[in-house]
């Protein structure tokens, strides 16, 4: 068992307003980040499936052109490769689970 300490890992601010601490399994990535209000995250997609969950405050997601507004205790599963973007109505926490691993967070 790895025991992990989230105080420990340094933030990293992948785009302005979007700051994300990163876990890593053998099969999976976990993100907590931490948005600020009117923060926007670009259209992008990956190969991962994801999973996001909203832990406090409203965020605006679009998948594959469908919006809608998530608050706290919505979670959404965005398939692999869909086109997504987000933008934080109010300071957000949110968790995201990716499959497979993100080398790209690493």
């Amino acid at each position: 068992m790895e025991k992990i300490n989230l105080n420990k890992i340094q933030d990293q601010e992948v785009v302005p307003g979007f700051h994300l601490k990163v876990v890593h399994s053998k099969n999976m990535t976990l993100t907590y980040w931490r948005i600020e209000a009117a923060s926007s995250l670009p259209e992008h997609s990956h190969l991962n499936e994801q999973v996001t969950n909203i832990i406090e405050g409203e965020f605006e997601l679009t998948v594959d052109g469908k919006r809608e507004i998530l608050k706290p205790n919505s979670v959404v599963v965005i398939p692999s490769n869909s086109v997504h973007s987000g933008r934080a109505i109010t300071d957000c926490k949110i968790i995201d689970v990716f499959y497979p691993v993100r080398d790209d967070y690493r």
